[in-house]
């Protein structure tokens, strides 16, 4: 039970009706909310009246018999209200506004309704007009209504009254009182500016029906009470003005002749004009709801509008106004004044724009002739309309007129232009023309008409194709994707070619806007099947064309000249080449290469397209891949019958340049390669002759061979004086001969016996002047303390083990005696720092007296000072004994020279 009655209090348009929590606009008693219904999400306006604002007026009267008259005059005010939704619901006309859901109670004691979606009343953008000129005039703040959009956000909205829309909204208005006057049988009886709305189409429509009701002179029996005129013109100052007839708009035939006709309306149309036009925007009446002033003004000439005072216009009128409409509308003989159809036809409205919107109205009344003749000469004067009435007039009446096929391409034409005209060209895109067009090309269960020739749907679908940039530059991806990209596969499977060359063209618009994904899953495959299946040779080359900007580039660009290698450009290019690639890697090598290797075309135009496509294609995949993939198939083409020698040249060019990457990029990484194994073995033969001991080389880079052994110590082939051990006597560094731990010693600094003078040169035969037992000793690890303290630049000498060499001398009798010297090491010695003094030289067969025991290890130590060519920077091994040496005769003397 209290389920039902808690349903009662809840109106019908609260519970289907998403409604804002603030007015967008107050137009007499009524307040205008923006609502949408629940279910289907459409627009409508929520007129809503409130009962309290009749109690606010009442100015605390008290008394039985006070309160009782108010009551009754509040109850004439809630019949008033109710008969203006009632009388909306009968009428239906184009210039009345639209009732979507009839008046029911509120909870708190009110009336609503809802209608069309308006977007203000006449008043008040004539407010805002007002506020704009004390703002700054023409330059101030334009007028602005914030609206709601469907998904939550709100926004500004311009709303702005020009000449164009004076004259489009006047006409409306004459066409809805000719169905008031002529079809119904009505009088308004109260015809202000907040008896006429504006909806989103920028249409103006009458309402205001409260006081409306048959004229005197009627014939027809009529069920609506006549108007008391008694009632009506009396004003209660215990109810709102907006609840009462405004006397600054009515007609003298209401209060001086009480006499209700159509011709009322007429002058009420003629101060409404006034007051589109006058500063402020008001009536040139100030009655202050007062019948004794509105008679003192019409009792004397100068206060009573008339062509003599311009009207009381405070602004200059135009002269079609003042010429021709004005007199007879603003007429105190109800004769003399025109009727709303005569209104129609004046001069005022002679002129190429509202004729244009005239005759858009009566489009579908129109002959296919007609109206085929007007898209035609639409776009002459489209750049004429304010971009208002474009976007709320012209547009829609439009894109309404889509389901004519024969005029769908003048219409799309006259539609993509508007668009490029409108500063809100992206919202008038999402809103109105994207529905459309997949309404118009797509059917709700998919693909329409995809496999039929529809001759005049596909001249339309050639004019989207051709605005399909226009179309990327107002829609995001999501939109692009849901509603431009089935149209785009429309035309990819059309049978007519020339669709399918235009839509292969539209692909650069495509890619700036899908996302990679969608390119490679859903473009792609379309273009690759269009490419394939096709035999039309334009289709081909605009299939390879495609190609190229899915791999990175641009269809249309010269021939690059560079080589590719210098990173200098040489050749010049009409578009630029965009950096990176649509498609990876894997699909160009995978699908779109072997599609362009089985093609079998070789006409020049497909070879000239190809080469292009794999110029881009050069540029991404690996060297190795085009060695063994790209190269056999450029000179497969390249060999084509068909090819002049421009193009020949051109596949060379690119040949060339391709095979020069390969080799530069193979030769650097056979030399990454050479060079990383290189410092490989240099380290494991370092680690082999530190490590193990095998052997050791004095300059680490030569080695020494038996004949240069035989050379060295038979004396053969030694010139340019160069010295049994190698070393020239110039002083010129040398790199000494390797020795290895099974080798003969190299010759000492003590030399005995004949045989040295025959083996020696007298110049190298040099014994120093001085006391041999001045050298300190010469030890195998040399001492750090000793290099410290005295030989602060003496390198220390590291030991090499020596190597076995075969003797070739044949006088060489003792071999048994070497193992002793074999397994010594030997020693690599620096030059010294110092220059050694010279020393006066023995004759060239003496031999220097053996040196005592005691000093046996100083000599060694100064065995350099034998050799002058060891003081000039040679690096020869010195060996170490480490056995007294014991006097021999004969042979035996000189055996260690072998």
């Amino acid at each position: 039970m209290f389920t039902s009655a808690l349903k009662s209090f809840t109106s019908n348009i609260s519970a289907n009706y998403t409604i804002s929590t603030t007015p967008s606009s107050i137009a007499g008693a009524w307040k205008v909310y923006d609502g949408k219904k629940k279910s289907t999400g459409k627009a409508v306006s929520v007129f809503v009246f409130e009962r309290k604002s009749l109690d606010s007026h009442s100015g605390g009267l008290s008394g039985r018999s006070g309160g009782a008259s108010l009551r009754k005059l509040q109850d004439e005010v809630i019949a008033r209200v109710k008969k203006e939704s009632n009388l909306l619901a009968r009428l239906r006309h184009p210039s009345i506004l639209e009732l979507a859901e009839p008046i029911e109670d509120t909870r708190s004691g009110g009336l609503m309704f809802a209608t069309e979606p308006v977007t203000a009343s006449l008043s008040g953008l004539l407010h805002e007009k007002d506020d704009q000129e004390r703002a700054g005039g023409v330059a101030g703040r334009p007028s602005r209504y914030v609206v709601e959009e469907a998904d939550g956000q709100r926004r500004r909205r311009d709303l702005e009254i020009d000449e164009l829309e004076i004259q489009k909204g006047l006409l409306q208005v004459a066409r809805g009182l000719e169905f008031l006057h002529e079809s119904a049988g009505l009088v308004h009886g109260n015809l202000t500016p907040d008896a006429i709305f504006v909806n989103v189409k920028s249409d103006w429509k009458i309402a205001g029906l409260g006081f409306a009701g048959p004229p005197d002179t009627s014939s027809t029996q009529s069920t609506m009470a006549p108007i008391s005129l008694s009632e009506a013109l009396y004003h209660d100052p215990r109810l709102p003005r907006s609840t009462q007839l405004d006397l600054d708009y009515t007609s003298p035939d209401f209060v001086l002749d009480s006499n209700i006709s159509s011709s009322a309306d007429m002058f009420s149309l003629g101060l409404l004009l006034l007051a589109l036009y006058n500063s402020p925007h008001t009536s040139p009446l100030k009655t202050n709801s007062n019948l004794s002033t509105y008679k003192k003004l019409f009792s004397s000439s100068s206060t009573t509008p008339s062509s003599s005072n311009n009207f009381l216009s405070s602004r200059p009128l135009p002269k079609d106004l003042i010429s021709g409409v004005l007199p007879r509308l603003i007429t105190r003989r109800p004769a003399q004044r025109m009727n709303a159809r005569e209104f129609q036809q004046s001069q005022f409205f002679d002129n190429i724009l509202v004729s244009s919107i005239r005759f858009l109205d009566a489009l579908p009344a129109k002959t296919p002739n007609e109206k085929s003749q007007f898209m035609r000469g639409l776009p002459k004067i489209l750049e004429q309309f304010p971009k208002s009435v474009l976007d709320k007039k012209v547009l829609p009446a439009l894109l309404e007129e889509t389901k004519d096929k024969e005029l769908l391409s003048l219409i799309l034409q006259n539609v993509f232009k508007i668009i490029g005209i409108l500063p809100s060209a992206k919202r008038a895109m999402t809103d109105k023309i994207l529905p459309q067009l997949r309404e118009t090309f797509i059917s709700v269960g998919g693909k329409a008409g995809a496999h039929e020739r529809d001759t005049a749907k596909e001249a339309g679908l050639a004019v989207v194709l051709e605005n399909m940039s226009l179309i990327g530059e107002n829609c995001n991806g999501s939109e692009f994707k849901a509603d431009v990209l089935p149209i785009l596969q429309l035309g990819l499977e059309s049978p007519t070619h020339a669709l399918v060359d235009k839509t292969l063209g539209c692909l650069p618009t495509v890619l700036a806007i899908l996302d990679f994904s969608t390119i490679k899953n859903e473009v792609f495959p379309l273009v690759a099947a269009v490419f394939s299946k096709t035999s039309s040779l334009g289709i081909k080359v605009r299939g390879l064309e495609a190609f190229v900007i899915l791999c990175g580039g641009s269809a249309t660009e010269e021939t690059d000249t560079s080589d590719g290698l210098d990173g200098a450009i040489m050749g010049s290019k009409k578009t630029k080449r965009s950096s990176n690639a649509v498609l990876d890697k894997y699909t160009i090598q995978e699908k779109v290469v072997p599609l362009i290797k089985v093609m079998k075309t070789k006409e020049p135009a497909v070879m000239a397209a190809a080469l292009a496509v794999f110029k881009q294609i050069g540029n991404i995949v690996d060297s190795e891949y085009l060695a063994l993939e790209i190269l056999p198939v450029l000179w497969n083409f390249s060999l084509g019958p068909l090819l002049n020698l421009q193009l020949f040249q051109e596949y060379m060019d690119l040949i060339k340049k391709l095979s020069a990457r390969i080799e530069t990029e193979q030769t650097r990484k056979l030399r990454e390669i050479s060079s990383s194994n290189g410092a490989k073995d240099a380290s494991r033969s370092h680690d082999l002759g530190s490590t193990n001991g095998f052997f050791a080389t004095t300059s680490g880079t030569e080695n020494v061979g038996a004949n240069d052994f035989e050379r060295l110590v038979l004396g053969k082939g030694a010139t340019n004086g160069s010295d049994m051990l190698g070393e020239a006597q110039s002083g010129a560094p040398k790199s000494g001969a390797p020795t290895y731990s099974w080798s003969s010693p190299p010759l000492v600094a003590s030399q005995n016996g004949p045989m040295s003078n025959m083996m020696n040169p007298p110049a190298r035969t040099i014994t120093p002047d001085q006391a041999l037992n001045s050298f300190a000793t010469l030890n195998p690890k040399p001492n750090n303390n000793t290099m410290n303290s005295g030989l602060s630049s003496f390198t220390p000498m590291q030991p090499t083990m020596m190597q076995p060499q075969t003797a070739t001398a044949s006088w060489s009798s003792t071999p048994s005696q070497q193992p002793i010297r074999q397994s010594q090491p030997g020693y690599m010695m620096p030059p010294p720092a110092q220059t050694q003094q010279p020393v006066t030289p023995f004759s060239a067969f003496s031999l220097p007296p053996p040196p005592t025991s005691p000093q046996r290890s100083g000599m060694q130590s100064q065995s350099m000072g034998y050799f002058p060519a060891v003081q000039a920077g040679n690096k020869g091994q010195v060996p170490v004994a480490h056995q007294p040496v014991q006097q021999k005769s004969g042979l035996d003397k000189y055996e260690s020279l072998i």
